[in-house]
């Protein structure tokens, strides 16, 4: 792992030590710069689970990446500073009221004095990582989220419109990479995945906002879309006309070239 190299990547100038204000530090620098995206897989791309193929992809290439390999190689960056991580299976909330299947999404768990839920790859979720252990709600900027138990599971939720909604579920058992392989598998292949549906490319904002290029299935021009988001709540649409729009809105936006 070159670090310097990663953390130039992130943009990321601050103190190592392993301590609960760098962890904060690096998953917000790690939001602002590495995008959550699933190009790949609507480019040919294998998506492959380790630490170096990983590496080669966000840092060298200055791509991005879903929940497997954004979480993946950002729990191999705290390991290298020396932080205690452990990768969680998490299932992912539906419209129903369930949950998806295990090793839906991965989800960190980083041990110092207290425990924390860390996560850079979830998309539109919490910009700072949450005490894992407390239980009433806290708050980041206009947000509230929640830890709380349920039978075996702890299930993550944020407060909208003064409701409870859950955004995924989670034990605290650690995982691996081959762990994940086959739901890995399934997101760059079925018909079923909402990944194979259209292309994302989203990131955070450094004043709480979101911007997000949407391609939808038929990848026609007036599915493009580029959209941004406000703290407050404000969106703006912007409908791309060309596929040269969208390339410069992939590079201007979230330096990202795309070469197949």
């Amino acid at each position: 792992m070159n670090v310097n190299a990663y953390l130039q990547r992130i943009d990321y100038r601050g103190p190592l030590a392993p301590t609960a204000a760098v962890l904060r530090e690096l998953q917000l620098a790690h939001l602002l710069t590495v995008p959550f995206e699933n190009l790949s897989i609507h480019s040919s791309e294998p998506i492959v689970l380790d630490d170096e193929a990983l590496f080669t992809k966000i840092v060298e290439h200055k791509r991005g990446g879903f929940c497997y390999e954004c979480n993946g190689l950002f729990a191999a960056l705290l390991r290298a500073l020396g932080f205690d991580v452990t990768m969680l299976s998490a299932e992912v909330a539906n419209a129903s009221g369930g949950f998806s299947e295990p090793f839906d999404h991965m989800a960190l768990m980083v041990r110092l004095e207290q425990r924390w839920l860390a996560d850079v790859g979830f998309g539109d979720s919490f910009l700072e990582p949450l005490l894992l252990d407390e239980r009433s709600e806290q708050i980041q900027g206009e947000r509230a989220y929640r830890i709380a138990p349920d039978d075996n599971y702890l299930i993550l939720s944020r407060c909208v419109n003064e409701e409870w909604k859950p955004e995924y579920r989670f034990t605290l058992k650690p995982y691996e990479y081959q762990d994940f392989a086959g739901m890995c598998r399934y997101h760059q292949t079925s018909p079923q995945s909402h990944f194979t549906q259209g292309r994302i490319c989203s990131r955070a904002t450094a004043h709480g906002g979101r911007i997000t290029l949407s391609v939808g299935k038929g990848s026609t021009p007036s599915d493009m879309r580029l959209i941004t988001t406000t703290r407050n709540g404000d969106r703006h649409e912007q409908i791309l006309q060309s596929r040269e729009e969208y390339a410069d809105a992939l590079r201007i936006h979230f330096g990202v070239v795309m070469t197949g």
